[in-house]
């Protein structure tokens, strides 16, 4: 069960992203769009160092509604998907809560028959009115009778109600209308100044790709409110999907030192350390995760990675047991076994590293990463074709990968196949521009081209 706050950014799933009618710049200024990471001027990590998501952003060391990795590019890989766990849309899987059994009076009906009710009747009741459009909006996920209830409510209460003002914005927000929403919640703030109304306002903003805009609300709120946590994780949290990496760091140390156990800005700034070469002081946080309290599969496998690089290696077997143990599902076991795989090839065992990366494949099908690794240690053994089906495989689930199409681009050269490789070559310097093998490769390749 994945509970998930009101106030947090929600994921953009691709039908909102094909149906989204609200008009935005196709082409932003360079740092001002969530819609184009690649463009932020703070000089984000290579892919080559850090992996990155299918939208182009680093992955990120806490898992949140808007930053899960690996969703698809267009309608076409959605419906191709066969994880069907996470609904195309945000809205229609999310919301659906089952009605618990002491909210059931008998077996043929819901506790409140909803059609029945005279809402302008309970309008009136202010205390009763707020009880009943909570368990609306949260329970039945009715909207429309939500918000006809705080439009009643607020008219009510002569407009005067900063309660209701967030209320109908929360509704609005739900329904897709943001400026709409935009307006609601301005109109509370002018009335009551709220941490809470501050939050929905930027989640607005984020959600009609204005992150600079947030940004100015979270710091405005921050003179109201100082050393607010929530405020200034938020302001992390944009700047680290930004690509901007090294402020979004230094917010989340703001963010400790405010409230030294937010798991999440440990998490990233241990992941951070991780990326930039520093695993003995990753290994310093992600210890403190666990002294909190932390004990889960995520943990124990970042642990595992940190002991490995830091060269501690009696605690990096027992890590990865321990999480391989804590596993809940198969993509974290899946997980597991693809970083044991790695310091399989660290330690150069190649035929252990061989059957980790088979055994990610049992557990996660779809694990482009995996697919990768295998298709090199094929090539190694001088298996050409099996490698490069792998290769095409890796490169169809994860396109936005650079590693699947620059393999398939040296192995298609060296067995003199340079128009495929040529393609390939491309694809891999549009996923990562910087990549100075591919620049090489393809440079190679014109000249091969321009003799023939």
């Amino acid at each position: 069960m994945v509970y998930v706050d009101e106030i947090d950014m929600d994921q953009e799933e691709i039908a909102e992203m094909v149906l989204d009618e609200n008009a935005i710049a196709q082409v932003a200024r360079p740092g001002t769009s969530l819609k184009l990471p690649g463009t932020s001027q703070g000089g984000g990590p290579s892919p080559a160092v850090r992996p990155v998501t299918q939208s182009g952003r680093p992955i990120t060391g806490f898992v949140r509604p808007s930053t899960q990795s690996g969703r698809p590019g267009t309608m076409e890989q959605a419906i191709n998907t066969p994880l069907t766990a996470r609904p195309i849309t945000s809205a229609s899987g999310r919301y659906i809560r089952l009605g618990t059994a002491s909210m059931i009076t008998n077996p043929d009906g819901p506790f409140i028959n909803l059609s029945r009710l005279n809402l302008a009747k309970y309008a009136q009741k202010p205390k009763l009115a707020k009880a009943l459009f909570e368990y609306i909006f949260h329970h039945e996920n009715d909207i429309k009778n939500a918000l006809h209830l705080a439009a009643l409510a607020t008219e009510h209460a002569q407009f005067k109600d900063w309660w209701w003002k967030v209320q109908i914005g929360k509704c609005y927000y739900r329904l897709g209308l943001y400026r709409e929403a935009e307006k609601q919640f301005k109109s509370a703030l002018k009335q009551q100044d709220m941490v809470d109304t501050i939050l929905y306002l930027a989640k607005v903003h984020l959600r009609l790709d204005q992150p600079v805009t947030a940004l100015n609300l979270f710091k405005q709120g921050l003179d109201r409110f100082p050393g607010e946590v929530t405020l200034i994780c938020g302001i992390a949290r944009i700047h680290e999907e930004m690509n901007n990496i090294s402020s979004a760091a230094e917010y989340y140390k703001d963010v400790l030192k405010q409230d030294n156990t937010h798991v999440e800005a440990i998490a990233c700034i241990g992941s951070n350390h991780f990326y930039s070469d520093q695993p003995e002081i990753a290994l310093r946080f992600y210890r403190r995760l666990l002294q909190m309290g932390v004990y889960n599969c995520q943990l124990f496998n970042n642990l595992g990675l940190c002991c490995f690089y830091a060269q501690q290696y009696d605690m990096t077997l027992s890590s990865f047991e321990r999480a391989l143990f804590l596993a809940e599902n198969e993509e974290e076991t899946a997980d597991v076994w693809y970083n044991l795989g790695h310091v399989a090839v660290g330690i150069g065992d190649l035929n252990l590293a061989y059957q980790c990366f088979k055994l990610t494949l049992v557990n996660n099908n779809d694990y482009a990463e995996a697919y990768n690794n295998l298709a090199v240690l094929e090539m190694r053994k001088g298996h050409i074709e099996q490698a490069r089906a792998l290769l095409q495989t890796a490169s169809s689930l994860a396109p936005h990968m650079y590693e699947p199409h620059f393999n398939f681009a040296v192995l298609s050269e060296k067995v003199g196949d340079l128009q495929r490789s040529y393609t390939a070559a491309q694809k891999s310097e549009e996923a990562f521009p910087g990549h100075v093998d591919t620049q090489q490769l393809i440079k190679q390749l014109k000249q091969h081209f321009a003799m023939l």
